[in-house]
């Protein structure tokens, strides 16, 4: 029979080792925030919403390994912008921003993941107003074609007309 104070031990290190992995998958949202999970979409979904600092939504979208797709971000207001993170790394670093890699962003995605959606408006930028409408269009893609392979050399064929040179 296990002591109490064994099976206490035992259940504190689980809990030790897979906090990250669960922490991981929870965003730290700003004050006023809402997240909305999302279901990766069949077809072409579109978000729309309105973002100000502390007040707007932000997203979960989680993506698995193979799924090819394309995330579009659209606003009137050059002060408006989408960042998208990586739940599952520990860094906290956006790796695609509307700010410095374009309106769009197109991947084959290499593992599971869930990425989270943050459009955000501007901090340092001198702006004036409530805020910004956005627009996000996550579609989904059909995977890439495969580059075809070479046909298997055939050996040459007799031919009444020489080759061409």
């Amino acid at each position: 029979m296990k002591s109490p104070i064994k099976s206490i031990a035992t259940l504190a290190a689980a809990l030790f080792l897979f906090a990250p992995a669960a922490l991981a998958q929870t965003p730290q949202l700003d004050p006023g925030e809402k997240l909305e999970k999302l279901q990766f979409p069949a077809v072409t979904m579109q978000l729309k919403g309105w973002t100000k600092f502390g007040n707007s939504d932000v997203y979960t979208l989680p993506v698995r390994a193979g799924q090819h797709v394309k995330i579009s971000f659209e606003t009137k207001s050059k002060f408006a912008f989408l960042a998208i993170f990586d739940l599952s790394k520990p860094d906290d670093e956006a790796f695609f921003g509307t700010d410095e890699d374009g309106t769009s962003y197109e991947t084959t995605v290499k593992e599971n993941a869930t990425w989270l959606l943050r459009p955000y408006y501007s901090k340092v930028s001198p702006r004036r107003g409530l805020g910004a409408p956005y627009s996000i269009l996550i579609e989904p893609l059909a995977a890439a074609p495969q580059p075809a392979k070479p046909a298997a050399e055939q050996p040459e064929q007799p031919s009444l007309f020489p080759k061409r040179k």
